[in-house]
């Protein structure tokens, strides 16, 4: 007999297939490359939505943007290159109604805009607000304006009505449905009112003190673009030139859609699923190649001694799992771009856009992790029966399997990491999730080997019963069979349980970091006479709880004694956070929402100030260093006595910082409150008209959008959870059925000497529950670790597990490993007694 490695892998592979003997493998490797793929073919489609539309999202192809009017230079020199030009500006002011209209007020975002908006994307308008919309290269009229149809119902209006703007009265003629480059600012959440500029200064809203945004779109080829950005960039950083001062210059890199944070944030959670699947499938697929290993032995033994070379059996088993694995693999990426729709179906709500035609990567992606999987994980035990000697044929005990090879497991678990940290696209939840695996394994492995040592010495075999003497004889007589199964359970298990801290506290977590009784409104500009009035009418209409603090506007001008300018920073937020004003504040208490993580809050510290951590970060700044505050003309030192970190999607008052005192008689105050407003109808046009003065923004909508996003996103993961269950629950049948035929051999030497079948039920279920226990224990532990790393460096939230997860964990392993145990060895006890002698015997 003299085949080609071809011709016999051929062969193997058509027998193997018939016999079910490759059913493990394929579906384990189906299953991680249909995981990955799915996420992968939904970032690429979306990351080709961001990058094609970039340019809608801007408005243009670059944007100048300012707190002061666009300087003529600029202008000058996009005229020069033959850009097409187009001019806006925004502000938050209050809108209202007309007495005969009951005179209710609103705080909205108010945009003017020139001939030629948009430069890029289209504006779609409705003539009502329930009417579809349509494309329109249109703007406002004079004396009309644009609106979002939320402003209709909040101020009890219909179109055609006026709207009083300031001093000026324009009548409501389009409902805006589409503004491609509305961005994803604070004031985006207010309604739109859009005017022509023409009517902007018969408002007379735009006074020497209003903050005004000033954007300046260009348009034209790549060439004349990319020139005026370098001119601009250049000219922007001039720090001779007072007139550049807060200017910033937004190109097609910098255009971010509106949910991108949160998308980011999802595709992390659908990427840790993912991971957790191809990690559970590379178990899977070690566990059930040694066991196919196993039980070619015999073929193998038998093929040399018919002639067939060592080197022509290896090829032919390489030929025969790359082929498996490639159709493994393919099967697995069209799986994940079947899936990957219901993603794109799930977060439909997050993507405004259509999204266009996935690229090859992830193809190329799922195909080299099926392949990697198979061949460094699956292959290296099945190159064992290469070397497999004849004598085998007549002695059974010859040519067993021995422990992979070191260097060739290392080199394939590194191949595997490569790519899974490739494919988590955040190298902090790759290192996480494989780092924590791998330190898991060796954890497991030799947390069960003491655990077998110990188990010999605990158990009493005078008085205890003889099924757990049984039992426990069993597992310590093979402890290296015993590390394997009770590790591969656990991480499993590990798996498992973190899915299930995924989907509930971990995502609990998420959510309590926007409530849905968090604030949902935010008054400003409340006047130091009006802060006793006003608590009072929050109290006399219900609102019992509620942020209250005062507000300073100060300027940063020096740390420890040296100016500090914008030009000092080469960070584009560092340089805008100097050239403006912060909103500083002072409490004696520390907020209940900020927590401190260096240095400590002193109540009434003199000449001591507390700043938020990220801001520390960028501005280079430390515990001790001395800040000083322009605030009014005066000139405010302090030194830096804590550092806070800062829920920002809290929904609460948060400062930059904070000086830790009650009282600052000596500066200009005004006070802001965040509260959740009661349901009473007119409770914000009643709170105006008594404080017409105030700013107040209403974040309703805002609080639900978020939640809804929440739901979607929560939705997503669970729709990706399937794979990792299906995986796990392979990881759980491939670690008992490992042992299957050493269990056999002992159950027909106990039966051939007199054991009844009900003792060996007995022992078989001890001994499933034990391991299952330790398993399910060891794994929860691990699991509250890691989620606890994701939860704090990945996901950014605080999370504190629950102490039940360990017992819960035990018992939930124990459960799954009597399931599986009994799944797939009830075909050991369920020999007739004269078969398992045979098979015993051989």
């Amino acid at each position: 007999m003299n085949a080609s490695f071809l011709r016999l892998g051929w062969r193997t592979l058509w027998r193997d297939v018939r016999a079910g003997e490759l059913r493990l493998l394929i579906v384990a490797v189906t299953l991680a490359v249909g995981a990955l793929t799915a996420v992968g073919f939904f970032a690429d489609r979306l990351q080709g939505g961001l990058q094609r539309d970039a340019r809608q999202l801007l408005g243009g192809d670059a944007v100048i943007s300012s707190d002061n009017p666009t300087p003529q230079s600029f202008i000058d020199r996009a005229r020069a290159l033959g850009l097409q030009t187009a001019s806006t500006l925004g502000f938050p002011t209050m809108g209202r109604a007309a007495d005969a209209q009951g005179s209710a007020s609103k705080l909205v975002a108010l945009k003017a805009v020139g001939a030629g908006y948009p430069l890029r994307g289209s504006l779609s308008v409705a003539t009502q607000p329930d009417a579809p919309g349509h494309n329109t290269r249109d703007i406002p009229a004079p004396g009309e304006v644009w609106v979002d149809a939320s402003l209709l119902d909040a101020l009890n209006l219909k179109m055609g009505d006026a709207l009083l703007l300031g001093d000026a009265t324009l009548h409501i003629s389009r409902i805006i449905v589409i503004e491609p480059d509305r961005g994803a600012g604070f004031m985006s959440f207010a309604p739109r009112v859009m005017l022509n500029q023409a009517d902007l200064a018969a408002t007379r809203l735009i006074q020497p003190a209003s903050r005004v945004s000033y954007r300046f779109a260009v348009a034209g080829s790549d060439r004349q673009v990319k020139a005026f950005v370098q001119w601009a960039t250049l000219q922007a950083k001039n720090p001779d030139d007072a007139t550049m001062r807060g200017v910033r210059v937004e190109s097609l890199e910098s255009g971010r859609p509106a949910m991108q944070q949160t998308l980011d944030r999802a595709q992390k959670f659908l990427n840790l699923v993912a991971l957790l699947a191809a990690l559970l499938s590379a178990v899977a697929v070690a566990l059930t190649a040694r066991g196919f290993a196993a039980s070619h032995l015999d073929d193998c033994a038998m093929l040399r001694v018919l002639g067939q070379s060592q080197r022509t059996i290896a090829w032919s088993y390489t030929f025969e799992f790359a082929l498996v694995g490639l159709f493994a693999s393919a099967a697995g990426v069209l799986l994940g771009y079947v899936v990957h729709y219901g993603f794109v179906l799930l977060l439909a709500g997050l993507i405004e856009v259509a999204l266009p035609t996935a690229g090859g990567w992830p193809v190329g992606l799922g195909l080299g992790m099926g392949l990697t999987l198979m061949l460094a994980f699956g292959l290296p035990p099945v190159l064992q029966l290469a070397q497999v000697p004849p004598l085998r044929v007549i002695r059974r005990d010859v040519g067993n399997l021995k422990p992979t090879s070191l260097a060739v497991l290392a080199l394939g678990v590194m191949g595997f990491a490569a790519l899974l940290l490739a494919a988590s696209s955040d190298l902090t939840l790759g290192l996480i999730a494989v780092g924590g695996f791998a330190a898991a394994v060796a954890v497991f492995a030799a947390l069960s080997w003491l655990a077998v040592k110990l188990l010999r010495r605990g158990v009493n075999e005078a008085t205890a019963p003889r099924w757990l003497v049984l039992a426990t004889r069993q597992i310590s007589a093979r402890p290296a069979y015993a590390v394997v199964q009770v590790s591969a359970l656990a991480v499993g298990l590990l798996a498992l349980v973190l899915l299930v801290l995924l989907r509930t506290d971990l995502i609990s977590g998420w959510r309590q970091a926007t409530p849905p009784d968090a604030p949902n409104r935010f008054v400003i500009n409340v006047m130091p006479e009006q802060s006793a009035s006003f608590q009072q009418a929050l109290h006399a209409a219900g609102v019992q709880k509620f942020d209250w603090y005062p507000m300073i506007r100060g300027r940063l001008v020096a740390i420890n004694g040296k100016s500090v300018t914008p030009d000092d920073y080469p960070d584009d937020r560092a340089r805008r956070l100097v050239d403006r004003e912060f909103n500083l504040s002072h409490s004696a208490v520390q907020p209940p929402y900020n927590q401190i993580v260096a240095g400590r809050w002193t109540p009434e510290q003199k000449g001591a100030i507390s700043v938020e951590e990220g801001i520390a970060k960028t501005l280079n700044l430390a515990l001790g260093d001395v800040l000083r505050f322009d605030v009014g003309g005066a000139q405010i030192d302090a030194k830096i006595s804590s550092l806070r970190k800062v829920d920002w999607g809290s929904m609460r008052a948060n400062f930059f910082a904070m000086y830790p005192v009650s009282t600052m008689p000596d500066v200009p105050t005004t006070y802001m409150g965040a509260f959740r407003a009661p349901d009473t109808r007119g409770f914000d046009n009643n709170l105006v008209r008594a404080f017409p003065n105030i700013t107040s923004v209403d974040m309703t909508s805002t609080i639900a959008q978020v939640q809804r996003v929440l739901d979607q996103v929560i939705r997503a993961v669970e729709f990706l959870f399937g794979f990792t269950l299906a995986a796990g629950l392979v990881v759980l049948f491939a670690a008992i059925g490992a042992t299957r035929e050493e269990r056999a051999r002992e159950f027909a030497i106990m039966r051939a000497v007199g054991a009844q079948a009900s003792l060996l039920r007995q022992v078989q279920r001890a001994e499933l529950v034990g391991v299952g226990l330790l398993a399910g224990f060891l794994a929860s532990v691990v699991a509250m670790g890691v989620g606890w790393a994701l939860a704090r460096y990945v996901f950014g939230f605080e999370w504190a597990p629950s102490l039940w997860v360990p017992i819960i964990g035990a018992i939930a392993g124990a459960v799954l490993a009597l399931g599986a145990g009994w799944w797939g060895l009830r075909e050991v006890l369920r020999r007739p007694v004269m078969e398992t002698l045979r098979r015993a015997a051989q």
